[in-house]
Parts: C-alpha cells; structure tokens; sequence
C-alpha cells in the first residue's frame, strides 16, 4: 500500500528560486505545510542578489505564519536538488530582458513574438532546453525518485523534452486551465473541486469542450452564456469573433487569440508603448522593493500584476495529490498515452489526467473535429522539430520547425527570421 509522506519530510526545491512568482508558491505551501508534511523548501537561483532578495523574504513570511518548515537558499543545483522530494522548475534564462528580445525579433519580421507561441516562444524553447537537461541530468544523478513539477515556459514543449529526453519523472502545470476552471465555477456558483472540464489540446493552444459540475453537464448553458473576453494582464484583451465560437462548439483558451487573430494581435502589440517584458520589469522592480522592506511579511497585492494566477493553487494541488496517491483530475501537461486518437502517445498534451504517486493518468477523449485537430498536429509536429533542434543544436531541424510553426514564417523569409533567432540568442547551429 501506497505510504503519503507526511510527518515533515517532504523537501521541495525551486529551481528559479528568485523569481518574483516564489512568494506566491509560499503561501501556498503555508497553507497547506501540515497535510504535505513539508520539512523544508529549498530556493535555488544563479542570481545571487535576487536570491537573497526574495530568500529573505520567503523566510519572514514562513516565520510570521508560524510554519515549522525551514526556508533555505543555493546557487548549486546539486545541493538544490539532493534529498528532493519534489524540483519545481520555473526559471527564465536570459531573464526579461530575453522576453523584450524575442518580442522585437517577431515584430522585426512582422510576426508574433510571444513568449511561448510564434517565434518568441521557439527563441525561448532552443534557449531553455540545454539548460533543463542540466537539470535533468542533475535529478537523474542526486534525486531519482524525485518528480519534476514544470512550470518554466514553453511548459509543453519543455516537459516534451524532459519526458522524451531523460529518465525524470515530470508533470507539467499551467495556470490558464485552472483559471478557465475557476471562472466557470463563480459562474456556477460551485466550488472549483466539483467542476469537471474537458480540456484538449497543448500548452497554450486548448479548447474545453465539456463540463460537468457533480456530474451535471452544462456544457450548452456554458457555450450560450460564458463570455472569454476578460484576458489575463499578459494576453491582449481582443475578443474573439462571435461566428468562431458558434461554429467551434467549444469554448478556446486565452492564448488561441494568438492564432485566430495574429494579425489584430501583432498590430496591438507595435502600437504598445512598452513590450509586455519591459511592463513585467517594472513590475519586479516594484515587487523587489516591497520584499526588501523588512516591515512586510505577507505576499503584496502588487503581484497579482505579474500574472499566473493561481499558480500556487495548482501547483499545491497536484503535489499533495501526487503525494497522497489521490487520483484527483488536474488538467496538466503530460504524454498522450491515447487520451486523443488523433496524437502520438509520446505526444505531450495538457490534458485531463487522474493524479496519483504514479504521476499522471489521461481520461480517454473522443477524437479532435477537424478544425481543431488540423491546428493541434501542426503546432505538435513544430514542437516536436524544436525539440530536436534543441537536443541536437540541428540547424536543419531548427529551419523545418520554423516553417511549421502556425505562426512563423513562410519559406521564402525562413531562413532570415532564424539566422536572426540564433544570432540574436548567440545559439551556434549546424
């Protein structure tokens, strides 16, 4: 029989420790520190000052909630990570600054440089693959029976590679699920756990094409009466066109705008003042200052600013179910396993999934309708190519996966748009 951890001795390591997200796990682990049986949260960052920064502040927060676990902080991965329990992976490499670089370099070539879609999110993937195979390879060695929980974005494309590429055992989270869950939970008045959303699809590009509440389908009362207008800080709030959502009999997530309307998207973001990066920098700027400040002791409001609501909620969640062998479904990024007939099994999706001390097992689907599932396999079949360019620094590769991607350049301009991805990212492909 299964035994749960409990009695505190659960260690979880932050890999990105000095992000401005950590207070908000925090709280969550807070909250919850007595039913995980959490002994000690260990921050890892390569930014010395932030680190401390943001160390310090996690240690007032646990001191003044009168929790028993102990705060600690690393710059070495392998002490990080030796004795784990469980490695949250939410770092950034390159920093904002990277963000504001992959940003221009869509707009230089007239496309979308999002983070994690379009030719932003391939810049920042070939960035962050080497470095999680580090990682990786560090929890193979020090922590075998650790799990991976991933956060760092392109999420999909990044537990893809943990998956596909090492021994690791990984589930990938992302907040827009849990939020489209939420909201339609205050619509219902209804608690988010008797919600049942059938999600489809990949990280950053998904529809819910059913929901139950006890048991109750309401998807119809659902697709007549929930608006998506209200997007999160970090998406344009650009509705989508009314005859898309009466034809798609589902309701699509946040970040499709970014590939049913890139061109209403793209013009937005040339007309912003400041790219999305430089607004998030002015917000860790103000963040930094409020946890130096000795006086504060609780997360400040100014982080629901950042973004990624409700991330300490989900990623709470699925550890404590991971860790008491629940079988709770979460709607997480993991490999298809002929969840969805039309994806290869090694395929991974953010999908419905029962999470236990197995990790994650997928609630079987129908089968995608056509207009979905064309958009679905040829965003896979780029992350797939990215994947490979990443692993095998495959200037070839790298070329087939920005033809593909839905939103990256035709042939006649690819080869321009990626020279300047990899000079721009000082990446070195043959």
């Amino acid at each position: 029989m299964y035994e749960p951890l409990g009695d505190e001795k659960m260690k979880i390591s932050i890999i990105g420790g000095g992000s401005t997200y950590t207070p908000e796990l925090i709280e969550g682990f807070i909250n919850n520190a007595d039913e995980l049986g959490l002994r000690e949260v260990m921050l890892m960052d390569i930014d010395p000052v932030r680190l401390g920064v943001v160390g310090d502040f996690a240690k007032r927060m646990v001191e003044h909630a009168g929790s028993k676990f102990t705060i600690a902080t690393t710059q070495d991965l392998a002490e990080a990570v030796a004795g784990s329990n469980f490695v949250l992976t939410q770092f950034r490499v390159g920093t904002q600054l990277a963000r504001h670089e992959d940003i221009k370099l869509g707009l230089r070539h007239n496309l979308i440089g999002q983070e994690t879609t379009g030719i932003g999110g391939m810049a920042k993937a070939l960035r962050t693959i080497p470095v999680i195979m580090d990682i990786c390879r560090e929890v193979e060695k020090t922590a075998p029976d650790a799990w991976i929980i991933n956060f760092t974005n392109p999420s999909g494309i990044i537990t893809q590679t943990i998956l596909n590429h090492s021994t690791c055992k990984c589930v990938g989270l992302c907040n827009v699920p849990i939020e489209m869950q939420m909201t339609i939970a205050r619509f219902m008045d209804a608690e988010d756990k008797d919600i049942y959303m059938e999600s489809v699809g990949l990280n950053h590009l998904g529809w819910v094409r059913k929901v139950l509440v006890k048991g109750e389908d309401i998807t119809p009362r659902i697709m007549d009466l929930l608006t998506v207008g209200d997007a999160p800080a970090n998406i344009p709030d650009v509705d989508f066109p009314k005859e898309l959502l009466q034809s798609l009999k589902a309701l699509p997530l946040y970040y499709n705008r970014y590939y049913y309307m890139p061109n209403k998207l793209r013009d937005y973001i040339q007309k912003k003042p400041k790219t999305r990066a430089e607004e998030v920098m002015d917000i860790e700027n103000t963040l930094l200052a409020k946890y130096k400040d000795p006086a504060i002791v609780t997360k400040p409001p100014e982080l629901d600013k950042r973004g990624g609501a409700f991330y300490s909620k989900i990623a709470v969640e699925l550890i404590q179910a991971i860790a008491n062998d629940s079988g709770r479904i979460h709607t997480v990024n993991t490999h298809n396993n002929g969840a969805v007939p039309d994806l290869p099994d090694d395929a991974v999706m953010e999908i419905p999934a029962h999470i236990g001390k197995d990790g994650a097992s997928v609630v079987k689907m129908e089968k995608l309708e056509p207009s979905i599932r064309a958009l679905i396999q040829q965003a896979k079949a780029y992350e797939e190519l990215t994947i490979e360019a990443g692993i095998n620094k495959s200037y070839s590769a790298a070329y087939r996966a920005i033809i593909t991607n839905p939103l990256g350049p035709t042939p006649e301009t690819a080869k321009e748009v990626l020279d300047d991805l990899l000079e721009t990212n000082h990446l070195e492909y043959k």
